[in-house]
């Protein structure tokens, strides 16, 4: 696997976020102000800089047919950003938050967007054509602790949320006026804020999680190095955990399928997890190859792993500041976040990482040319990875 290209945009991000066509990312550069950049002849070039809010930006997502970015901060506040002309223009959301807003989405329709905060809540949002204003409503007193990630349901109404109580939960966010009756979905007769599933399978945080393209299966990952695969969304789900001996994960994706995902997290390095033909899900191997450095130190798997939480290697380097290149791999740090692009096969991963002595984090947009091609019929084995291409954004 070989690098095509490198862009260096940032000392540190906290969030991003791409243009519906791909030729813009709007990124945090760990404060308060989001930054967009477009790829103008070959070069990427900053064009605008939305200031809003007074505190670290925490989450922003770009919405794929409406072309409007929603972002949320640790100032409790959100705003929707509407382009016009060369121009963004920001709308006010009412959240009515007292801690900061932690993460935002919008659904598959992009008449509404979930905000999970601090506040052991979560804020649905929809636009008030009136007051020309977002409003939201809250979903109050089902979680314990911080709502860490939320994901919809490709039919705009369940909406999923995994908290650091370790729980994962699946809610109806159903707004007359809002959102049309389906006569063949039964989600769209339950009321707002009502709680379809709650899953008590992490004993430690939980934190990313992602909907199939179905919407029949649900994956999350949670801080004690397992994954979970959730079946039979409802009263009675089916749900199958897979360990692993290495870090925890942060983040989890479907890879345009129903039987492979890809989980992201502290070992900075792309874990492939498959589904036989029984639906059983297993770890599969590691998308990224690990080439050992000939003048690497050795030292035990148990220290290695522990210094990787304090800026080391895991061949026993004390230097913070080492390059991907001496371990061999093309994440330096944990990667925070994988997004699955339209086009087939195609993800998205950042990372992101606090050191022992300083935040020294960068975002960069490095072309692999490595992939997988999925075979239904099949079992998936080492030997069905193909040529297409992924683009590994760094951070």
């Amino acid at each position: 696997m070989a690098a095509v290209s490198v862009h260096q945009f940032a000392q540190c991000i906290t969030c991003h976020a791409w243009s519906p066509d791909h030729s813009m990312i709007a990124f945090c550069p760990n404060n308060s102000e989001v930054h967009i950049y477009k790829l103008l002849e070959g070069k990427w070039e900053k064009i605008n800089v939305l200031q809003k809010h007074d505190q670290i930006v925490s989450g922003v997502d770009w919405g794929t047919e409406s072309n409007r970015i929603v972002t949320v901060s640790h100032d409790r506040n959100s705003y929707v950003w509407s382009q016009e002309a060369t121009e963004w223009v920001p709308t006010l959301v009412i959240l009515r938050l007292n801690r900061a807003a932690l993460c935002v989405q919008w659904s598959p329709k992009e008449n509404k967007f979930a905000v999970g905060s601090g506040a052991k809540t979560v804020c649905v949002c929809y636009y008030e054509q009136e007051n020309n204003w977002w409003v939201s409503k809250v979903i109050r007193k089902k979680h314990d602790s911080s709502v860490t990630s939320v994901a919809w349901h490709p039919n705009n109404i369940l909406l999923a949320t995994t908290s650091t109580d370790g729980k994962c939960r699946v809610f109806s966010t159903f707004i007359k006026g809002v959102d049309v009756k389906n006569s063949a979905s039964a989600s769209s007769d339950s009321k707002f804020g009502e709680q379809i599933m709650q899953l008590d399978l992490s004993y430690s945080w939980a934190f990313g999680m992602k909907w199939s393209p179905s919407g029949n299966m649900l994956a999350y990952v949670g801080h004690n190095s397992m994954i979970y695969f959730v079946d039979d969304v409802g009263p009675s789900p089916s749900a199958q955990s897979v360990s692993f001996r290495d870090l925890p994960l942060r983040d989890v994706g479907f890879v345009h399928s129903e039987r492979m995902a890809i989980g992201v997290g502290f070992d900075c390095n792309p874990m492939v997890f498959t589904a036989d033909r029984r639906g059983l899900w297993s770890f599969l191997r590691f998308l990224d190859e690990k080439i050992t450095s000939s003048s690497a130190k050795s030292g035990s798997q148990l220290s290695g792993k522990f210094g990787k939480f304090y800026g080391q290697s895991k061949y026993g380097s004390n230097d913070t500041n080492e390059t991907s290149q001496t371990h061999g791999r093309a994440h330096e740090n944990c990667i925070t976040n994988i997004v699955p692009l339209k086009k087939p096969g195609i993800l998205l991963l950042h990372d992101s990482a606090l050191q022992a002595r300083a935040i020294d984090n960068s975002i960069r947009l490095i072309g692999w040319s490595h992939g997988f091609r999925v075979i239904e019929n099949e079992d998936i084995l080492p030997g069905h990875l193909g040529g297409i291409n992924l683009i590994i954004l760094i951070m």
